[in-house]
């Protein structure tokens, strides 16, 4: 690793740790020649993704886009940017698990709306309007009422009850 301040490529790794729940390492390193201390990320290399849109065009996945669309979405919202980045693993993660080589843009957008609804209603509906391409106010009215819908699917009545 280079030192980012005097270009030396001899350091040693003062300490390691796991960071973003064991995706990736953080290493604090020491430049031995000019004692300069700096942090490296180290993460597995995936294959890349590409995203087949709607028209057909084939596109390379980008985390960046995706962050952005979700950033966008939260925009004067009261979202954390660490919630956002949070978000943003977890579809990421779930994308390459799922899918080698072509990932639809439909199983994108629908793994973002149902990150959104958890996380804020306003952007749900914001990045709804977009990713539906909503033309007329009963479109918003109908994504509204789908907000309304209970999705809890871990709550179970107990017999009796």
């Amino acid at each position: 690793m280079r030192c980012p301040k005097c270009e030396c490529q001899e350091d040693k790794v003062i300490d390691s740790r796991s960071s973003r729940e064991g995706g990736t390492i953080r290493r604090r390193r020491e430049c031995l020649q000019c004692g300069h201390r700096f942090t490296t990320y180290e993460e597995i290399e995936r294959q890349p993704l590409v995203v087949l849109k709607r028209d057909g065009r084939r596109e390379e996945f980008s985390r960046e886009k995706l962050a952005g669309g979700i950033r966008r979405a939260c925009q004067k919202r009261p979202v954390s940017p660490q919630a956002i980045e949070e978000v943003v693993d977890r579809i990421v993660s779930e994308i390459h698990d799922k899918y080698d080589g072509e990932v639809p843009c439909l199983a994108i957008g629908e793994r973002v709306m149902d990150e959104l609804r958890v996380l804020d209603p306003v952007a749900y509906v914001r990045f709804a309007s977009v990713y539906r391409r909503f033309e007329e106010a009963g479109d918003f009215v109908q994504a509204v009422k789908r907000l309304e819908i209970k999705r809890d699917t871990a709550t179970f009545q107990l017999p009796g009850f």
